[in-house]
C-alpha cells in the first residue's frame, strides 16, 4: 500500500497527479487542459486530498456541472448560455482534478473511468437536447407556426445520437482491440495515424485545415451556443441563429461520422 504525505505540498503533487505521460498524452487531454486548466487544477487537488472525498466524488461533481450545463440553456436569453460556457470550464477542471486525485491516492480504477466516460457521453447527448427544446420555445413564444417548431426537436434529437456516436467511434476501437486480445493503444498521435498515401488519410490530413469535428465537444458546443445566442439578440428574433446552428450541425456531424468510422477501418489500430 502507498502512503502519501497528509498535506503534501504542489511540488510533490505535480510529480505524482501530473506526470510527464499525463502532460504529452495530446489525444487524450482537451486543449484547454493544456493551455491553462492543469496549471490551476493542482490547486484544487491540493485541497481535495485532504478531505475524505474520492476520486469517483470528484468524478460525481464533474457530471453535476455538465448536466447543469444542459440544464442552464434553458434559460431565457443570453444569461443561459453565459452560465452554460462557465459550467463547460468547471466540468472539465473537475475532470483534470477527479484523476489527479486518484493517482495521488493510487485508487485508479476501472469503474471511476467507466463513471467518467459515463459523464462526457451524457453530457454532450443532453446538450443538442436542451438547445433544441430552448429553441422550440423561444420559436413558439415568437408565435411562429408550431410546424416549423416541432422539427427542430427531432433534429436535436438526431443531433444528440450522432454527437455521442462520434464520442464512442474511439472508445469502440479500444472495445475491439480489448476483444481481440490487442494491447491498449497509448495516447500519442502516431497511434492514430493513417497512411497518408491513402484517399483516407490525404482526406484526413486536409480535415486538418478545418478540424470541425474538434467543435462537437462540449466547451466548444456551449461557446457556439453563446456566439449564436449573441447574433440572435442583435438581430431581434430569439433562437433564430440557434435554430440555424442545429441545421449545420446535423449534416455536419453525419459526415464527421462517415469520415472517423473510415479513418478508423483505414489506420492500423484495427489490423491483428
Amino acid at each position: 500500500m502507498i502512503v502519501r504525505p497528509k498535506n503534501p505540498t504542489l511540488d510533490q503533487l505535480r510529480e505524482v497527479c501530473q506526470p510527464p505521460e499525463v502532460r504529452a498524452r495530446k489525444n487524450a487531454e482537451h486543449w484547454t487542459a493544456e493551455l491553462y486548466l492543469r496549471h490551476i487544477s493542482i490547486y484544487l487537488t491540493a485541497v481535495l486530498v485532504r478531505t475524505r472525498i474520492s476520486a469517483n466524488g470528484v468524478t460525481g461533481l464533474m457530471i453535476l456541472a455538465g448536466w447543469c450545463m444542459s440544464l442552464a440553456l434553458l434559460i431565457p436569453g443570453i444569461w443561459g448560455p453565459l452560465l452554460a460556457v462557465t459550467l463547460s470550464q468547471v466540468q472539465l477542471y473537475f475532470d483534470c482534478s477527479d484523476g489527479e486525485v486518484a493517482r495521488w491516492r493510487a485508487t485508479q480504477s476501472p469503474r471511476g473511468i467507466f463513471i467518467d466516460m459515463v459523464g462526457h457521453h451524457t453530457t454532450e447527448a443532453l446538450i443538442p437536447i436542451a438547445l433544441g427544446y430552448r429553441v422550440f420555445k423561444e420559436l413558439s413564444a415568437d408565435n411562429s407556426p408550431i410546424e416549423q417548431a416541432w422539427p427542430i426537436l427531432f433534429m436535436s434529437a438526431c443531433l444528440s445520437v450522432l454527437l455521442v456516436l462520434n464520442r464512442s467511434q474511439s472508445l469502440m476501437v479500444h472495445a475491439a482491440r480489448g476483444m481481440a486480445g490487442l494491447g491498449k493503444l497509448p495516447d500519442t498521435a502516431a497511434a492514430r495515424s493513417v497512411p497518408t498515401t491513402s484517399l483516407v488519410g490525404k482526406l484526413r490530413s486536409l480535415a486538418r485545415f478545418l478540424p470541425f469535428h474538434k467543435l462537437l465537444h462540449a466547451v466548444e458546443l456551449s461557446l457556439i451556443i453563446l456566439g449564436c445566442s449573441i447574433i440572435s439578440l442583435i438581430v431581434g428574433t430569439p433562437g433564430i441563429a440557434e435554430k440555424w446552428m442545429i441545421w449545420i450541425l446535423l449534416p455536419a456531424c453525419v459526415l464527421v461520422n462517415f469520415g472517423h468510422f473510415l479513418s478508423n477501418m483505414a489506420s492500423s489500430r484495427l489490423k491483428a
